[in-house]
């Protein structure tokens, strides 16, 4: 029996639709944000500069970057729109990033300007929040030396998980909300910070948490050389140095750089400090707490928002 040609899959429709329900979204807003989820892995790998198209044909990437980047636009408060603003991650706890995964009901939260401090994407529509696929994480993919595993990266509700399964079928599956809870807590063993992604393409909201590393996370290294495309949990490391050994064990586990081990002494730089809590957990001296900094911007715990 032949199979049937289909020139374009059901989530492509979809994703279409949605496009057109989403007010103020462009024909280039329509057209990025498809070329960004159908060819995610070729477009994480040149926006790295792992993939040798970055590096041979420089001129072509920084083309596209051109048309793609955002040209001097300003929001509603006369700020400038920068890169930033229209691909984003917002760090959180083990315990905020628990909450989003096992969602039982459609979630609208718009314009959260004190959780999502950009001026675009910072929306959470969650159509189908226990429809969850685990994915190949595109910046493990890119690396030469990836840290493992591979599959780490969680994309949430529609018509996100369903694209995503219908056009990159060798690199994802459908799991369930105990299994994505299960991978956010074997993520946060390793010392890996949960990222709750943003875009201003993908219908100007949530679509997807990230279990990142500052050896193989794009985002952590753009933060790293100073585009603020990340922003903080809400809360901040604190010590009890009576109860503090200076181990470095937190140190090591730091993926912002925040705590350093210097001689006998652990300094902390606050200004580097996103408030994931990896350094918590890993204290063996029960030395370390989170602690709500207002500062910050509010966390991102959905069953607070939803209930406020």
């Amino acid at each position: 029996m032949k199979r049937k040609f289909v020139f374009f899959l059901p989530s492509t429709w979809a994703f279409v639709k949605e496009g057109y329900r989403t007010n103020g979204y462009s024909l280039k807003n329509r057209l990025h944000g498809y070329i960004y989820s159908r060819w995610l892995y070729l477009y994480i790998a040149i926006g790295t500069g792992e993939h040798y198209v970055a590096r041979k044909f420089k001129p072509l990437a920084l083309f596209l970057y051109r048309i793609f980047k955002p040209s001097k636009e300003i929001d509603h408060q006369g700020k400038c729109i920068t890169f930033a603003d229209t691909y984003h991650g917002k760090v959180l706890s083990l315990d905020g990033a628990r909450q989003l995964v096992t969602l039982n009901q459609k979630i609208e939260l718009k314009d959260l300007e004190q959780v999502i401090p950009f001026s675009l994407a910072r929306s959470i529509v969650l159509e189908n929040p226990d429809h969850i696929v685990l994915m190949d994480c595109p910046c493990r993919k890119a690396r030469s030396k990836p840290c493992k595993p591979i599959d780490v990266c969680l994309v949430i509700g529609e018509p996100f998980s369903q694209f995503a399964l219908e056009h990159h079928p060798n690199r994802c599956r459908k799991i369930s909300q105990q299994e994505a809870v299960g991978v956010l807590e074997a993520e946060h063993k390793r010392g890996h910070v949960h990222h709750a992604f943003f875009k201003s393409d993908l219908f100007d909201r949530f679509y997807a948490i990230c279990n990142c590393c500052s050896c193989c996370c794009g985002a952590i290294q753009a933060w790293q050389n100073g585009t603020p495309m990340l922003a903080s949990s809400g809360y901040i490391s604190r010590v009890d140095l009576d109860k503090c050994v200076s181990c470095g064990i937190c140190a090591a586990f730091c993926q912002f750089g925040a705590l350093k081990k210097q001689g006998q002494d652990i300094i902390f730089d606050e200004s580097r400090c996103l408030g994931c809590g990896v350094c918590v957990t890993k204290c063996k001296e029960k030395a370390r707490w989170l602690e709500r900094d207002p500062s910050r911007g509010e966390p991102l715990e959905i069953n607070r928002l939803v209930n406020r």
